[in-house]
């Protein structure tokens, strides 16, 4: 009987891991055949996307990256992500910390309030935006990509980082008021070195969406204001019949994110099971 439970188990185990890879290749190919893609010529396209290429064609990286001007979308992307990535991160780490470990009147209101920004799509609010920004001279500045994002990032920024603070022993707060530490020094002198995994995937989540916003920078921005994501859409239309060169962009386009969660993979992961696991 022991037997049969052990390999029922391991039937088991096998089965999952099976399945596991399943989707995990699933998930994977469309990325491997736009990898392969983006060094083929146009007439090797016919052997298919997951064929590998005859010569390896870096051609079409440089083809993308001078021919749609990725040079000034990216340096774009890299001044509207950093900002926004910072600011949101601190402002988020502090009203985390407010709305986890302290009580005060109206913060559960104050946090609906907050939260509110996660339930409402950037399609409802686009057109006052717009308009808000006009009115204040900031429409077509890298300000109206900043400010905007910055806003939306801290509500979900608050949502996260609350929840982590909220699932700390309250025993480490105590023991630290005890040795003279004020509010201030508890977050950064106790609390904020032992949040480095929800941090760096609060990092990690808000470089992606930033990188990857469309949207808003198509509405605000023109020229040479614009970010990689709309660049590729421009592409598009400039070589609609040079899939290869398309490929290349998109994997550009893609290469920071995927660089940034390789770095950060082991703190993200864990960030994401510890919150999982937190009220």
């Amino acid at each position: 009987m022991a037997d049969f439970y052990y390999y029922q188990r391991k039937a088991r185990t096998a089965l999952t891991y099976a399945l596991l890879t399943l989707f995990l290749l699933a998930a994977l190919m469309p990325f491997i055949g736009i990898f392969f893609t983006a060094f083929k010529t146009t007439s090797e396209l016919a052997a298919g996307p997951f064929a590998l290429p005859e010569t390896w064609r870096w051609q079409n990286f440089v083809d993308a990256w001078e021919g749609a001007q990725f040079g000034r979308y990216f340096r774009s992307s890299v001044i509207v992500v950093v900002p926004v990535v910072v600011i949101a991160t601190l402002l988020s780490t502090m009203s985390g910390y407010a709305f986890g470990m302290i009580r005060f009147w109206g913060d559960n209101a104050l946090l609906l309030l907050i939260v509110l920004g996660l339930m409402v799509p950037t399609e409802a609010v686009i057109i006052p935006l717009w308009q808000f920004m006009g009115q204040l001279g900031l429409r077509n500045t890298y300000w109206a990509l900043i400010l905007p994002q910055v806003a939306l990032s801290f509500a979900f920024g608050t949502f996260w980082m609350r929840a982590h603070f909220k699932g700390m022993p309250r025993e480490l707060v105590d023991a630290a008021v005890v040795d003279g530490c004020n509010t201030w020094d508890v977050l950064w002198r106790v609390l904020f070195p032992l949040s480095r995994p929800a941090l760096l995937s609060l990092v990690v989540l808000l470089f992606m969406w930033t990188w990857n916003e469309f949207f808003l920078v198509l509405v605000m921005v023109t020229g040479d204001l614009r970010t990689l994501p709309v660049g590729l859409a421009l592409l598009r239309g400039r070589y609609a019949a040079d899939v290869p060169v398309m490929a290349a962009a998109a994997t550009i386009v893609s290469l920071p994110v995927l660089v940034l969660y390789v770095f950060f993979q082991r703190h993200f992961i864990r960030g994401m099971v510890s919150g999982a696991l937190k009220e």
